[in-house]
């Protein structure tokens, strides 16, 4: 059925229903590469529309309690709001349920209390380490998408991106103050622990990306609802597999944890209290770093051999083209 100017609407045999739009002197298919792919609305069936429906439903409803519980009840620092904000924005309740526990303050003035444990720490670094990197990420997806790019170059684009804003934006722009006030100082401490991190980080979201892109019609349309069904599994992939080495990075003193703006001091009885029910150790870790040149240099590689792992395995999947 035709449209006016050149758009049409048509169902595929997968049960998808797309609607697109071309320009009058012609359209150029989705999978021609290094050209312009057409712009397309996707539409999944009802089973699949409706339970992607439902999900982006409690993602917006986690992502209002989220905003609210911050600016009335957490004292996060800024950086931090802006990291769970972007990590509910793509993982919905199931971020929301990783901030109930690792960081939301359970009663007033023992923020700095409860996020002490080493583990609730570690989860601070990751999320903000994921929030970047997949930011990047998902926005390299959306440029390549829009560019016709083969989906080789689409993951080699999407490491870049994913490095650029992780590392020059969440790492170095937005915690320069903890080194002086100087970018470039902050570009250069962070450097290891971002490329170590982000590796792990694309070691998870790789194969879910390409993998389900190329395997679900409409999954690597970001016009579609299954484009970003598929990035929010992504990154919660991307969040297990980069865990590890945020522990690791965190208690050796190469990384920040989770950070608290509260400068209340706890009500009488809260740390004992707060001691009692968690069982945490309230010192926060801040460690001087202590890690050797050659101990970084085998935590890199172990990175970069998981990543070419992923790679690899996806490749048994789809066929990466680089051309």
């Amino acid at each position: 059925m035709r449209l006016s100017h050149g758009g049409r609407i048509r169902v595929n045999p997968a049960g998808l229903t797309t609607l697109s739009a071309s320009c009058d002197n012609g359209t150029v298919g989705a999978g021609a590469a290094g050209q312009h792919r057409e712009s397309t609305m996707t539409i999944p069936d009802s089973i699949t529309g409706g339970v992607l429906l439902l999900w982006f439903i409690l993602t917006a409803l986690s992502l209002i309690f989220l905003v609210y519980d911050l600016e009335k009840n957490t004292p996060a620092m800024g950086v931090m709001k802006l990291a769970w904000g972007l990590i509910v924005l793509y993982t919905g309740p199931v971020g929301l349920f990783v901030y109930l526990l690792s960081c939301r303050q359970p009663m007033p003035g023992t923020h700095e209390m409860y996020i002490a444990a080493h583990w609730k720490q570690s989860v601070g670094s990751l999320m903000h380490c994921v929030a970047g990197d997949a930011t990047g990420i998902i926005l390299g997806a959306i440029i390549t998408f829009h560019l016709g790019l083969p989906n080789g170059l689409d993951l080699v684009f999407e490491y870049v991106m994913a490095f650029v804003v992780g590392l020059f934006v969440f790492q170095a722009l937005f915690m320069r103050s903890m080194f002086g006030g100087s970018y470039f100082t902050a570009v250069k401490k962070t450097f290891f622990s971002e490329t170590v991190s982000m590796n792990f980080v694309m070691v998870g979201m790789i194969p879910v990306m390409a993998i389900l892109r190329a395997k679900i019609p409409g999954g690597d349309d970001p016009g579609g609802l299954m484009f970003w069904g598929i990035s929010s599994l992504a990154t919660m992939a991307g969040g297990l597999t980069a865990y590890p080495v945020n522990s690791w990075l965190v208690g050796s003193g190469l990384k920040h944890g989770m950070m608290s703006a509260s400068t209340n001091k706890p009500a009488a009885g809260s740390m004992h209290d707060m001691a009692g029910m968690t069982g945490m150790d309230m010192r926060h870790e801040n460690k001087k770093p202590d890690v050797s040149p050659t101990t970084k240099l085998l935590v890199f590689l172990l990175s970069a051999g998981f990543l070419v792992l992923a790679v690899w395995a996806t490749s048994y999947f789809v066929t990466l083209r680089l051309k």
